[in-house]
């Protein structure tokens, strides 16, 4: 780096952003992510000790992938060189290990290559650094927002650590809050203030994304007047509620009213309404409630309330939920409200929570009975000699059914699994009737 190098890198301090002024320069700066950079975890002693080997930053925007790299930078004493997937391509990859190759054979000296965005690469462009990673001529930081086995080559994958970054807290996010507000690397220069509600709200809004409740800091300090009579710019609820263009509801995660949301929520999709359903949904991602834990009860009850009146609904709510993981918000509010719709309009039927409830009782009062013998393993010798006879392979009968006992003794008789007449299960009743030649009880 030569001198107009360092000083145009000054100017763009002063002039960049607020988030990326804010961003860390040391490890002890870093703000949560205590899973993998807390003192005793071996990613920080690895950066600390400067014998970083390959590896791949996955999280979602906000939680400090890029962050994390440029403390790696200020750490390494290795050459560092940085590349976006969405701007670069092979000819500067091609650069930047001619580069390495001269570093290490000349001044044995390592070079650290961060690519941030690294998915969107194709495999071609991949499959480019896989001899220079394995042969140690550049160390591999890749960044992705997106699930690096979906996304990454395995054979990139396998030469690489993989270090998951979390969303951040609320309490990480309102640390960075204040300290955008008070600290000289921040706007302290303004001489602004923020209310303990309104700096709460912005941590509570980013739903895990520093950049998000920064940027609004910023918005904030920066069209806001100043009290007349203290001189002082005051960032309060009103402004952090206007600088993020939504207003704050009542809802608390830990608290009372987050239990009667997510109840109301449930009992509207078992109670068929799909109006009460999306507006519950939509108060709850308002609200900034994880789509993790949204999509979970979606699946419930999609198992609970639904059950084989439409078998489909299992199967649309999981692939809701996966597809959740792999996109995030805004978009994933649709996905969510498509599960809850097709859970709500699906037919109902409790029979399956009947069922295992009532088997779960029978195992706790007769949970030492016998297997039948013609059910037992018969797959080794002298299991003939232990009576493991007996056996009808329904496959041999009509309809694939022929009738033998197969509860154990004490609960022979008993029906745990009783159809309702709704839905799919309807057919389920037919079908008994058809093969048992008999109406189901």
């Amino acid at each position: 780096m030569d001198i107009f190098d360092f000083m145009r890198q000054e100017k763009n301090k002063g002039d960049s952003p607020l988030a990326r002024r804010l961003r860390p320069e040391k490890l002890e700066e870093i703000v949560g992510q205590e899973h993998i950079l807390g003192k005793d975890k071996l990613l920080y002693r690895v950066i600390k000790a400067d014998k970083l080997s390959s590896i791949i930053l996955y999280g979602p925007p906000g939680t400090g992938k890029t962050s994390l790299a440029k403390v790696i930078a200020n750490t390494t004493s290795a050459d560092f060189k940085e590349i976006n997937a969405t701007t670069s391509g092979k000819k500067d990859m091609e650069e930047i290990v001619a580069k390495a190759k001269d570093n290490l054979r000349m001044f044995d000296k390592k070079t650290i290559l961060f690519i941030d965005e690294i998915h969107r690469f194709n495999k071609a462009q991949q499959d480019f650094l896989l001899p220079y990673v394995e042969d140690g001529t550049v160390i591999l930081i890749g960044a992705t927002t997106e699930n690096p086995y979906f996304e990454v080559n395995g054979a990139l994958i396998s030469r690489s650590n993989i270090f998951e970054l979390k969303p951040l807290s609320k309490d990480d996010i309102k640390k960075l809050v204040l300290r955008a507000v008070y600290d000289e690397k921040g706007m302290a220069s303004y001489d602004a203030v923020i209310t303990d509600e309104a700096a709460e709200f912005l941590a509570d809004m980013a739903e895990g994304d520093a950049r998000h409740a920064l940027n609004a800091v910023e918005l904030g300090i920066l069209s806001t007047e100043r009290d007349e009579k203290t001189g002082k710019i005051t960032i309060d609820l009103s402004v952090a509620e206007e600088c993020v263009q939504r207003r704050k509801i009542r809802y608390d995660k830990e608290g009372d009213n987050h239990y009667d949301i997510i109840s109301a929520f449930i009992k509207s999709m078992r109670g068929s309404d799909p109006d009460a359903t999306v507006y519950y949904l939509a108060k709850m991602i308002y609200a900034g409630e994880s789509e993790r834990f949204i999509a979970r009860r979606i699946m419930i009850c999609a198992c609970e309330d639904v059950g084989n009146a439409d078998p489909n609904a299992i199967v649309v709510a999981s692939a809701c939920a996966q597809a959740v993981e792999r996109i995030g918000f805004p978009e994933s509010q649709i996905i969510l409200a498509h599960a809850a719709l097709y859970v709500a309009t699906a037919p109902k039927s409790n029979s399956v929570v009947n069922a295992i409830f009532s088997a779960m009782d029978a195992v706790k009062k007769y949970g030492n009975a016998n297997v039948p013998d013609h059910l037992k393993d018969a797959h080794y010798e002298g299991a003939k000699k232990l009576g493991h006879t007996g056996y009808k392979y329904a496959h041999d009968y009509p309809n694939h059914y022929v009738d033998q006992q197969y509860l154990p003794d004490p609960v022979a008789d008993e029906q745990f699994y009783i159809p309702s007449d709704n839905g799919y299960e309807k057919e389920i009743i037919k079908w008994f009737e058809k093969i048992k030649g008999k109406k189901e009880d």
